[in-house]
């Protein structure tokens, strides 16, 4: 099995900062692309950021220039740096990872459970 687990998430006033962590974990071969995706409330589940494993990235257009994803090939692990947030980044945050498993022959995509973060004062 593979695992995802989130971290990070809060509260936190507009303008402010949160650094979201993502660690994979269990019977893993290779990662490829790793990402982050919000639902808001009412919302779609949104591509935040993703990145893949040699380190080329892609952001949404309204987190770019505020927002920072990053890799650790060797820990299995994705993060998002979120900086100048504002209430309508307000949403569950997942991570995302697209995972080949020991003795398999392809890949599946993989979730995290999700953590929430607010933006309000």
């Amino acid at each position: 099995q593979v695992q995802l687990v989130e971290s990070g998430g809060g509260l936190v006033q507009p303008g402010g900062s949160l650094r979201l962590s993502c660690a994979a974990s269990g019977s893993i071969f290779s990662i490829n692309t790793m990402g982050w995706y919000r639902q808001g409330p009412g919302k779609q589940r949104e591509l935040v950021a993703g990145i893949t494993k040699g380190g080329n990235t892609n952001y949404a257009p309204d987190v770019l220039g505020r927002f920072t994803i990053s890799r650790d090939n060797a820990l299995n692990t994705v993060s998002l740096q979120m900086n100048s947030l504002n209430p309508e980044d307000t949403a569950v945050y997942y991570c995302n990872a697209d995972v080949r498993r020991r003795f398999a022959t392809g890949f599946n995509a993989y979730w995290g459970q999700g953590t929430q973060v607010t933006v309000s004062s």
